[in-house]
């Protein structure tokens, strides 16, 4: 865990953002001590909200299995991967 006092931000803002290149982790901002804000470079950030995406798709499908519905066909599921990430492999 990376913790900076919030002035660092104000006084150093290029090392905060090196900082958040490098590591890919959050940077935690503190006022007197306590946390305040999180700071995280955009690309992690993108990466970050993919994965809480597909682990929100998969609890849903999980979810509607658990209510009965029906297996989906392999080609199906290729389909709907294949949508989400958007063309990539």
């Amino acid at each position: 865990m990376i913790i900076f006092p919030s002035a660092e931000i104000r006084l150093n803002y290029n090392s905060v953002v090196k900082e958040c290149r490098e590591t890919g982790q959050p940077v935690y901002l503190t006022k007197n001590g306590q946390g305040e804000l999180v700071v995280m470079d955009i690309e992690s950030f993108e990466k970050r909200e993919q994965t809480l995406k597909a682990q929100q798709l998969v609890l849903e499908a999980y979810a509607e299995r658990l209510a009965g519905a029906p297996l989906r066909e392999t080609k199906e599921v290729e389909v709907l991967m294949q949508s989400f990430l958007g063309g990539k492999q």
